[in-house]
């Protein structure tokens, strides 16, 4: 069976390892383009490509999936199925080709989570497991029949980035029972289950200003927040005018009367903000034009005003 496979993060490379790994015929990887990063704005090559290259498997990193000439390219590799892992929407014409269709990899027990975010929403939702589903692409994101699924709890300290790996290794080992049972022609899939729209959860690409912690909510609420946006993009909030990203905190559950948002610290060991039910204690933290650090070691260079 030749497989074409399509993503670009390090998410997908567990999936594509996975396959390689496995004894599956990876004919050809679709990611892409090389962009510019860092400092130097040199060119980087993605997770995907990176692997791809060091295992020999040809690249094809289309600016524009309707290409004619991706078309005609993609046409010649024959392929009889296409695998996506956290790649982009694909046009009909080509999640289409292959005969057996095209198969994605996606990060929570659908139809709950549809959309780009599927992680960080998960934990800022406050959810206590999620998961990986394997679907047969079609029309709408992120609704097509059901292959298989498997279950991943999430701890209640989790952050976002503990459970993307978690999801990954999940999300691989799916992908292989999925390709098995395609290749031996035994599964169909089933339709996803019908939930009203107020019991669905979304799972949309995440802004800036979903990052920005309001010191008025809960203090759970706030919790999640930090946790399901650690260690990327990061929840933040301002310190003395500068923006804060924190990246690791813990809830102290209090009785008080202070005002939500205001800071409170030993300035040495501690650092927390009041919010309602108790405070936000922080452990890891970036001001804005400083490095990523420790609480005691931030405290020790920063002076307070007043």
């Amino acid at each position: 069976m030749r497989i074409i496979f399509m993503g670009t993060p390090d998410f997908a490379v567990a999936s594509l390892d996975a396959l390689v790994q496995h004894g599956f015929n990876v004919v050809a990887v679709i990611t892409a383009p090389d962009k510019p990063a860092g400092r130097g704005l040199q060119l980087q090559q993605s997770a995907v490509k990176q692997y791809a290259v060091s295992k020999n498997i040809p690249v094809m990193q289309p600016e524009k999936l309707k290409n004619p000439a991706f078309l005609d390219e993609l046409r010649s590799y024959q392929a009889d199925l296409q695998v996506v892992v956290a790649f982009r929407m694909l046009p009909e014409v080509v999640w289409n080709m292959p005969r057996l269709g095209t198969v994605n990899v996606h990060a929570s027990l659908l139809p709950q989570y549809r959309g780009a975010a599927p992680i960080n929403w998960a934990i800022i939702n406050g959810e206590s497991s999620s998961g990986v589903t394997t679907f047969r692409l079609q029309h709408e994101i992120d609704t097509g029949n059901i292959l298989f699924s498997a279950e991943v709890p999430i701890r209640p300290d989790e952050t976002a980035g503990e459970l993307h790996d978690a999801l990954m290794e999940a999300g691989a080992d799916v992908l292989i029972r999925t390709v098995k049972a395609l290749q031996a022609g035994d599964i169909s899939g089933t339709v996803q289950n019908d939930i009203p729209a107020d019991q669905l959860r979304h799972a949309p690409k995440i802004f800036k200003e979903d990052c920005r912690i309001d010191w008025n909510a809960p203090l759970d609420h706030i919790y999640n927040l930090i946790r399901g946006l650690s260690p990327y993009p990061a929840a933040f909030t301002t310190l003395q005018d500068k923006t804060l990203k924190i990246y690791k905190a813990h809830k102290e559950q209090a009785t008080h009367q202070h005002a939500p948002g205001s800071v409170h610290s030993d300035q040495k060991s501690y650092l927390k903000f009041a919010a309602p039910g108790g405070y936000i204690v922080l452990d890891e933290l970036q001001l804005e034009g400083k490095k990523k650090m420790g609480v005691t070691e931030f405290l020790r260079g920063f002076r307070f005003n007043g």
